[in-house]
């Protein structure tokens, strides 16, 4: 359900900010680990956000070749280019820009994610979510949505929101996960262009900039957030976003903690780390 703005709000501001860093993974794509690294570990539910954005084949090409997951969901969300995935339970099927896939991982099972490309832009986000225990070792499933299915919608003057998660106005979006209610927004904002939004209480929140610069706040405590730069959401049942001279896009993100323990190894995140060596067993034991 979407969240009303008060008549007086509290307005969330920025705890803290945080640059990604510099990586590889797969069999060698680059990419910027946003959350994940040492400077935010984590922000509960999410364990991990990665952005990857190049015009150079040889930076993707390579792909991320069959690898194993468990105990937790990705989250795909592709603005530039075309990406396949299959896996072992006989799913397949390609990515496009614009196009969204919340995969739950469960109990288990290997995929791949590989270029549908030999040339061009590749470019997007990864964003890992926390199961709570009790799902961990569920059934895998699928939530894909071409971009025709993600509802877009212009709340303000200058204002574009695409909703893929969450509730804007009455306009909610195709993603269901009842244990972490997500909310995952796609923000453009024109040059000097202003949104206000309600985050559901409680929830953890971040946004990060990958298209120009914004402010985030009202008032004294309103802070810039620079372009490929994250903020941690601190507080507040608001946030207020400013795009600076040259306009800014914005993810928003925000998800219900779990509160529960994180014992993660490579691609299993689990509650123990008896859990963990179960995870790798099976997974030798061809039981995903």
């Amino acid at each position: 359900m979407a969240h009303a703005i008060p008549d007086r709000p509290h307005y969330a501001r920025i705890g803290r900010t945080v640059r990604g860093t510099p990586t590889s993974d797969g069999a060698g794509v680059r990419l910027t680990r946003v959350i994940g690294g040492a400077q935010l570990p984590d922000l509960d539910p999410f364990l991990l956000l990665d952005e990857f954005g190049t015009d150079r084949p040889e930076d993707y090409l390579a792909g991320f070749p069959e690898h194993p997951h468990r105990g937790f969901e990705t989250v795909t969300y592709m603005l530039d280019g075309r990406m396949r995935h299959k896996d072992n339970h006989g799913n397949e099927g390609v990515l496009v820009p614009g196009s969204v896939q919340w995969m739950t991982a469960g109990r288990g099972l290997v995929h791949s994610e590989m270029p549908e490309q030999l040339e061009g832009r590749m470019r997007g986000f990864q964003l890992w979510v926390n199961l709570p225990a009790r799902d961990k070792m569920g059934e895998p499933k699928y939530q894909e949505f071409a971009p025709e299915r993600i509802p877009q919608l212009q709340p303000a003057p200058g204002v574009t929101v695409k909703v893929i998660a969450g509730q804007v106005g009455d306009i909610a979006g195709p993603i269901a996960q009842p244990a972490t209610d997500p909310v995952y927004l796609d923000i453009c904002l024109a040059p000097n262009a202003s949104w206000q939004h309600a985050l559901p209480p409680g929830h953890n929140a971040f946004a990060y900039a990958f298209e120009g610069a914004a402010t985030v706040g009202e008032g004294k405590d309103a802070r810039p957030l620079a372009a490929q730069e994250l903020a941690v959401l601190d507080g507040g049942d608001v946030l207020r976003l400013t795009a600076g001279a040259d306009g800014a896009r914005l993810i928003v993100v925000a998800g219900r903690p779990l509160r529960e323990p994180v014992v993660r190894h490579g691609p299993f995140v689990m509650n123990t780390r008896q859990e963990v060596m179960q995870a790798f067993v099976d997974f030798q034991d061809g039981k995903f």
